[in-house]
């Protein structure tokens, strides 16, 4: 079936039959996202979403490297670096969109190949139908650059089984397709090699279960994961309260993956690893995915005004020396009032969304 190019730019958008279809256009950024692409994306929704001529809309990445390694955080750290405000309008607009993806009334399907990580979660991870593949490596690094597992994450993974929603936050550990399923982040495994199929199987679909069967006919078994076997050591040391009680029940452990976990963890923002905990545990307890972002919210704004953020970004993409130094730089020295000061509310800034 021939498409119809609708919108050109970092967003591409077509027509492909009763489907619309967005793909992320920076591929030679692994198609991370910009301001820009958050408003291009939520205006179309809008238009799908009371046009009759549509009947579902699907996500998609350019390029082979992946759909989206996440937000572009370039340009918050030359934005905070400045004193621009783009931080705060980047991620309300975002949060806004991933909610609108989560509630939307139409069939959303959104392919989860190659790298998805971050925002690119934020996109795939709360659509109705999240097609992951042979190339999927799914995750969510933040602590690694001095942030937290944002865009509504900690809802999903606060669900997974037992605390491995836990262990992925804290680690940044890298899913594959299987993993991502188990994790509660993906729902069905499509070869990569079939994913130029998939717009014309959904051309006429126009409900949630017309989606499901085609994308069914389509998928196969998931390459075997990890993380289900794992679950014993993970949930003994994971379930822990406080990340001190993590890290001793790591070290005391002798499960083949916890020095991986303890090692992974040591590299990180001590900051980012408490607040990122006490998110995650806050989660649990929230009922509607909303909550969660308004919490991302004021925690984003924090992050973005300290220091750690800044200096993982620096250590990261700017001068890459890999070498970033952490204030405080121990878990010991994150206090409970450097903790809380990210929970605060912002105000006149707090996110709001429909009942």
């Amino acid at each position: 079936m021939n498409e119809t190019v609708l919108h050109e730019g970092d967003v591409i958008v077509r027509a492909h039959g009763a489907l619309r279809r967005l793909t992320l256009n920076r591929p030679k950024a692994l198609n991370a996202i910009t301001l820009g692409m958050c408003v291009t994306m939520t205006e179309m929704m809008r238009v799908f979403a009371s046009d009759p001529a549509v009947g579902a809309v699907m996500l998609d990445g350019a390029g082979e490297r992946g759909l989206c390694a996440g937000g572009d955080i370039r340009a918050i750290y030359d934005a905070a670096k400045s004193g621009d405000p783009l931080p705060q309008k980047f991620w309300a607009i975002e949060y806004q969109l991933n909610v609108m993806i989560a509630r939307y009334t139409k069939p959303v399907v959104a392919i989860m190949d190659g790298v998805v990580m971050g925002g690119g979660i934020g996109l795939a991870g709360h659509a109705a139908h999240r097609v992951v593949t042979d190339r999927s490596q799914v995750a969510m690094p933040e602590v690694g650059i001095g942030f937290f597992p944002d865009i509504g994450a900690s809802f999903p993974l606060a669900r997974a089984p037992g605390f491995t929603g836990t262990y992925l936050a804290l680690t940044g550990e890298r899913m594959n397709a299987a993993d991502a399923i188990y994790a509660g982040l993906a729902d069905i495994h499509i070869p990569s090699t079939r994913l130029g199929e998939i717009p014309d199987a959904l051309a006429n679909c126009c409900t949630a279960d017309e989606v499901r069967a085609r994308l069914a006919a389509l998928s196969t078994a998931a390459p075997a994961g990890k993380l289900a076997g794992g679950r014993e050591w993970i949930d003994a040391c994971f379930g822990a309260n406080a990340v001190e009680d993590i890290v001793a029940r790591l070290s005391a452990s002798t499960a083949a993956g916890a020095p991986a976990a303890l090692a992974a963890m040591s590299k990180v923002s001590p900051t980012s690893l408490k607040i990122t905990l006490r998110n995650m545990r806050d989660a649990a307890k929230f009922t509607r995915i909303e909550e969660c972002f308004v919490q991302d919210y004021r925690i984003a704004l924090a992050c973005v005004a300290g220091h750690d953020m800044i200096e993982g970004i620096r250590a990261a993409i700017v001068d890459k020396d890999r070498r970033p130094a952490w204030r405080p730089d121990t878990i010991e020295k994150v206090t409970p009032d450097i903790v809380d000061r990210h929970f605060r509310s912002v105000g006149a800034l707090e996110l709001k969304f429909a009942a």
